[in-house]
């Protein structure tokens, strides 16, 4: 099985990454997405694929961390929640619309990386987050652009360091 790369975007108001280390194992569920293809992606998602954690809504945008995919998709069980934010009528326990999966927290980066510097960086060209209108917020990652991150997040935090 071939390992996959992920970005996965949420409101650090809302939940942070931060928020999931927190977590008991670091390890928290995916719910409330309710977008078709971030559902399809989502699907496609196998326990150890890798995931650039991303803040958005926030100033400026950055990936903040990396975490890994901890369980493969299952029903999302907000979806038939009448109580929930996320409640969806057209859902049910016997035929469910949404998923999520389980994803747990391996490292915060030092320095985040912002989202200015991913679109100024021309080997990011292609990666959907730089994209214009691009929204989703479960997006498939190339390898290459997964490792680039990380290599810009450790060049930030040597030059932070070094002033």
């Amino acid at each position: 099985m071939v390992r996959q790369y992920w970005l996965m975007k949420s409101e650090p108001e809302a939940y942070s990454f931060d928020d999931l280390m927190a977590e008991k194992n670091r390890t928290d569920h995916w719910d409330g997405i309710r977008n078709y293809q971030a559902r399809n992606f989502m699907m496609e998602m196998r326990q150890g694929d890798a995931i650039l954690f991303y803040h958005s809504s926030t100033n400026p945008p950055h990936v903040a961390g990396i975490a890994e995919v901890a369980s493969e998709a299952y029903p999302d069980h907000t979806s038939w929640d009448r109580k929930a934010k996320y409640y969806d009528l057209k859902s049910t326990p016997e035929n469910p619309r949404w998923y999520m999966v389980d994803i747990r927290g391996v490292r915060k980066l030092e320095i985040p990386v912002p989202l200015e510097a991913l679109k100024a960086n021309p080997r990011l060209k292609g990666m959907r987050v730089v994209q214009k209108g691009q929204r989703l917020s479960v997006q498939p990652v190339l390898r290459k652009e997964f490792e680039e991150v990380q290599r810009m997040a450790k060049v930030l935090s040597k030059k932070t360091s070094s002033r």
